[in-house]
């Protein structure tokens, strides 16, 4: 048996080849489930993983994708049997272990979550990781206290994976959701997701020197990190939080301890890699009763395992907007 793969290969000391082949079952690693996958998507950490000296990939060759969906092929664990549907994000698939851009994955048990009813294999890699980790935000400030009503939620990045999904998720559940994006041309699409504001990205990504200004936010959910962090939990309300999910805009946070001190504000780190199993159960229950699925699909632009490479450099230049659903099984 075979099935097709993306084998990113090295060609030199610093260089890599990213190719779509035809691979045996036996290539396929180690793990006690072996699923026939049907989708996958492509995340900011699965470009890096098609670069060279990433720092993420150990050995090659190498199948990346640290997401899919699909159904259980062969089993050797009892809490999966052939026909059951599954999701897989985290656990450093794609990155130490071959992941999903494959029409097969071999892993282990411990590392998939049934796929909650009412999702199909192709909304829940429309979700992928990017949307795993805006739900885990998304709790996060709940379990902090968020509640409509409070004021306006800021959602940094809205335009990139885990911004659109915050974002139709906030507006879902009844906030005033304000989406900061550096993309003019992409406010009908925030404003189409639930967005009731739009604020342009200059405006909060100048360095002002002051540890406090105007309390405006009551929450925020960042994916951008560096000076916009630091800025924006000068501006958080009293006692409000923002749940840190990237740091497109750098891993530095030029701030002091003074909001923490004066305002009692929060800051939510947000790890979505290893998750406990029971709060990825939680998170996708979640999903599948509050991500209106009518604009989840307005996120979502279809690909095939042809266009990873070219997807992999276009997601690292900034130049994917919303979600990227692989159809393996589609040329």
């Amino acid at each position: 048996m075979s099935f097709k793969a993306i084998l990113v290969e090295e060609s030199g000391p610093s260089a890599v080849t990213t190719t779509l082949q035809e691979l045996s079952d036996d290539r396929l690693p180690a793990g006690n489930v072996t699923v026939a996958i049907d989708h996958t998507t492509i995340n900011y950490k699965d470009g890096l993983c098609m670069q060279p000296r990433n720092g993420l990939v150990r050995h090659y060759p190498h199948v990346p994708g640290v997401d899919f969906a699909g159904t259980v092929e062969a089993s050797d664990d009892a809490r999966y049997q052939p026909g059951d549907r599954v999701v897989l994000t985290g656990w450093n698939v794609g990155e130490k272990h071959w992941g999903g851009f494959a029409q097969k994955a071999r892993v282990q048990a411990d590392w998939l979550v049934p796929l909650p009813s009412g999702l199909t294999t192709a909304q829940a890699m429309a979700i992928g990781t990017a949307g795993f980790a805006a739900m885990l935000a998304v709790l996060a400030l709940e379990d902090h206290g968020l509640k409509p009503g409070q004021g306006e939620v800021l959602v940094t990045g809205a335009a990139g994976g885990v911004g659109s999904i915050a974002t139709a998720i906030l507006s879902h559940l009844g906030y005033d959701v304000a989406a900061v994006t550096g993309r003019p041309e992409t406010a009908d699409y925030l404003t189409a997701l639930g967005a009731t504001r739009i604020i342009p990205r200059s405006d909060l990504d100048t360095v002002v020197h002051k540890p406090l200004e105007k309390a405006v936010w009551a929450g925020c959910v960042d994916a951008v990190g560096g000076e916009m962090l630091a800025r924006l939990i000068g501006q958080l309300k009293y006692g409000a939080s923002v749940a840190a999910v990237g740091l497109a805009g750098g891993s530095s946070l030029p701030t002091t301890v003074i909001p923490f001190l004066l305002r009692g504000v929060n800051l939510l780190g947000i790890e979505s890699v290893l998750q406990p199993y029971a709060q990825r159960v939680t998170a996708w229950q979640r999903l599948a009763r509050d991500l209106p699925l009518d604009k989840l699909n307005t996120m979502v632009r279809p690909a095939t395992l042809a266009d990873v490479p070219r997807l992999g450099a276009d997601i690292l230049k900034g130049q994917v907007k919303g979600r990227v659903v692989i159809d393996v099984n589609t040329d």
